[in-house]
C-alpha cells in the first residue's frame, strides 16, 4: 500500500464528495451526505499516516487503493 499524509488524504475525500465540517487541533473532521460515517484525518505536517490508521480511514470514506493516486 502506499503510503501517503494527512494532507495529500484529506485533498483525496474531498475529491470524492467528503465536506470538512472542522478542524479540531490537528484533526480534519469530514462528513458526507447519506454516509453514516465520520471522517478523523490527522494531519501533521508532511508525514505519512501510519498504514493502520489509513487502511482504517480507506474503509470508512469506503476508498480503494486506486482513489490514492
Amino acid at each position: 500500500m502506499k503510503s501517503i499524509s494527512g494532507k495529500m488524504l484529506c485533498k483525496i475525500v474531498e475529491r470524492n464528495g467528503w465536506e470538512l465540517k472542522r478542524i479540531t487541533g490537528s484533526h480534519h473532521i469530514y462528513t458526507k451526505e447519506n454516509v453514516d460515517a465520520i471522517l478523523s484525518i490527522p494531519v501533521h505536517s508532511n508525514r505519512d499516516l501510519p498504514k493502520g490508521t489509513l487502511k482504517s480511514i480507506m474503509k470508512d470514506a469506503e476508498l480503494t487503493e486506486e482513489d490514492l493516486e
